[in-house]
Formats: C-alpha cells, sequence, structure tokens
C-alpha cells in the first residue's frame, strides 16, 4: 500500500482531542438507531452518539436513519399498518413502502428494529425483532443517564434529515428539535450537542434560533443540497467546499462533516489527500468526517482484504484521517476508531 505524503495541519486542532462518535450507535454491532445500539457505542468507548432524526406525522423526532421503514423495521409484517403503504419519489426514483411522516407515535411505537444488512452483520441480526424505535427524547434521556453512570459528559450529534419535505407537508422538525433541546436543557453554548444537516437552508435557519454548534454535512460533490434544488437554486456541494462556499459555511456553522472520500481519494494503488481539511480549518471550521466501517466494500481499496471476517484495515484508515488532521470521526465501529486515536503517539502534531 502506498500513501502520497502530505503536509500535516498547522491549525490548533489536537488530533489527540478528536472525537469517536458511533455511528446510528454501534451500528456494526446492533441494529442502527435502538437505544442498545447507543448504549453498546458508548460501552466501546465512543465519545458521542450520531443519532437521525425523521418527524412522525404528529410532529414528534424519532430516530430514522430515512424516513422509509422498510428496511430497518418489522412494519412490513403489521398488519394493522399495511394500509399506509404508500409509494413516492425520493431522491429521484420511484419508492414503495411505509414512511415515518405517514404514521403518528403510536404507530410507530408497535415496530420493531431490523439489521439493515443481516449477511454481512448477522451478529447484529440476532437482535432483530427485540428492540424499539425511540424517540430523540428518550435518546437524550440515555445521554444524561450514561453521561453519569460513566462519569463522563457524552456527546451527541444530531443529524436533521429531510427537513424541506417535511416542511412541504406541514411539519417543521427544527422547532421539533429545539423544543426537545429545550425540554433537556441542552440548548447552550456548553451543549455536549451538535446539530448536523445537508441543507445548508436549515441550517442557516437555526443559527440566530439555537445556541448548539452546527456542522454542515457534504456528500457527493455533483450532487445538489435537497433544500437548494426545491427552490431552483443551482449550487452544488461542490460549491459549498469552494472558497467562497466555506467561508459562507462559517458565516452559520462551526463545523464541516464531509464523506470520508472527500477527503482522501482512492487511486487503487494509494490513497492520495485532497487538502479539504485545511482548507476547511483555514475557515475555522473544524472537520467530522462520516461513515467509516469496518467491512472491506466500505474502505479505500488499499485498505482491504486483511482477515476472513470481510473487514480490512479500519485502524490503518483511521489512523491515515487522523493524519490529515480530522476533528471527529463518525464510525459503525467505535472501538476500532477509539484504538486508532488513542494510540497514536503523544507528540505527534495535527
Amino acid at each position: 500500500m502506498t500513501l502520497v505524503p502530505h503536509a500535516r495541519s498547522t491549525t490548533t486542532s489536537s488530533v489527540l482531542a478528536a472525537s469517536v462518535a458511533g455511528h446510528r450507535g454501534a451500528s456494526g454491532h446492533r441494529p442502527e438507531h435502538t437505544l442498545e445500539a447507543y448504549r453498546h457505542a458508548l460501552a466501546l468507548g465512543a465519545d458521542a452518539i450520531e443519532v437521525d432524526v425523521v418527524s412522525t406525522a404528529d410532529g414528534v423526532l424519532v430516530a430514522r436513519h430515512e424516513s422509509d421503514l422498510s428496511a430497518t423495521t418489522d412494519v412490513a409484517r403489521r398488519a394493522a399498518l399495511a394500509h399506509l403503504r404508500s409509494e413516492r419519489v425520493v431522491a429521484g426514483r420511484r419508492v414503495q413502502g411505509w414512511f415515518v411522516e405517514d404514521l403518528t407515535l403510536e404507530q410507530v411505537r408497535l415496530l420493531r428494529a431490523r439489521e439493515r444488512w443481516p449477511l454481512q452483520r448477522p451478529a447484529s441480526g440476532a437482535y432483530d425483532g427485540l428492540l424499539a424505535v425511540p424517540t430523540l427524547d428518550e435518546v437524550l434521556g440515555l445521554v444524561a443517564e450514561s453521561s453519569r453512570s460513566h462519569g463522563r459528559e457524552v456527546g451527541v450529534l444530531v443529524e436533521l434529515k429531510d427537513v424541506a419535505p417535511s416542511a412541504a407537508r406541514g411539519l417543521d422538525p427544527t422547532e421539533a428539535l429545539l423544543d426537545d433541546l429545550r425540554r433537556h436543557d441542552l440548548d447552550r453554548p456548553d451543549s455536549p450537542v451538535s446539530v448536523m444537516g445537508f441543507e445548508p437552508t436549515a441550517l442557516a435557519s437555526l443559527a440566530g434560533r439555537t445556541r448548539v454548534p452546527l456542522v454542515q454535512l457534504v456528500d457527493d460533490l455533483r450532487a445538489r443540497p435537497a433544500d437548494l434544488a426545491a427552490a431552483g437554486d443551482p449550487r452544488t456541494f461542490a460549491d459549498l467546499v469552494s472558497p467562497r462556499g466555506l467561508a459562507a459555511v462559517a458565516d452559520y456553522a462551526t463545523g464541516l462533516g464531509p464523506r470520508h472520500s472527500l477527503l482522501a481519494r482512492d487511486l487503487g494503488d494509494r490513497v492520495v489527500p485532497t487538502g479539504l481539511v485545511d482548507r476547511a480549518h483555514r475557515h475555522g471550521l473544524e472537520v467530522r468526517t462520516w461513515t467509516l466501517r469496518a467491512e472491506d466494500r466500505f474502505l479505500p481499496r488499499p485498505f482491504r482484504g486483511h482477515d476472513r471476517s470481510g473487514h480490512g484495515d479500519l485502524r490503518g484508515y483511521a489512523t491515515l484521517l487522523l493524519d490529515l488532521g480530522v476533528d471527529g470521526l463518525i464510525t459503525d465501529h467505535p472501538a476500532t476508531c477509539v484504538a486508532a486515536r488513542d494510540e497514536r503517539p503523544a507528540d505527534v502534531p495535527a
């Protein structure tokens, strides 16, 4: 494996302080977005948990990665909910399923979680049918309880999903989020909560309404954020990470959350740093990258094929990203990334 040498970051960000967040909990080990997944992430040493939230029909935020419940719950087996199956266009394609915004909280309470990838993660699949879909309010309660039991403050990265589509249906997940934060006394400058999102309009609107840190997520550079696309704005994620775009992001956010492939380009025989970490740091933005997974198919090619389980060298890849100066790793496998972070020499600069 060949890595292209790169200059170390000259910012004041400390690699030793880089945080590790359990993505949807410890979703490499337990069905995603369940209280058990969050507890397990913290037991594995994660500093924080990452929670995606979507709104029910009656305006309650629940923890799911997408509004379609088909892949991660047993909704298809619930005869009482069969009439709620519908079809809609999601990310440009027609999808048939059961959508959170069509169900009340009482109906969501009937569901039990399922592992998204049971063939790749059979140990997690063993929990199918046992775990409920939690509300954000319940997750924040778990975080408070875990902070007391672990003797340390547990962080929370809350990702707002589908803000523009929800608004079109008369739902405002931003207000529901603020209500939940205030209920737990978490809407404050020193809050352990950060709010993330792909939709810059939603984040910018929150900047004047909350005191918690905001993180602009960035995906495929050719794609357009959903809210900009809905408004007819031609800007893409590439525009958000241009010099002018980063300056604009820094007006409402304190952090940037790029997909890991935007920080280290996979050329097959080597991995080439893109320089985005340093550019973001020069605009005063912390960098939290996602989603680090141990399975080969999710890793750059130079880090694949290291054992018979189908897992590659996630620790090595996490170390590379820490070398680039990232401020946070968001991962399905927290223990591996915690080990990569904690085993770095104390005198390694960011």
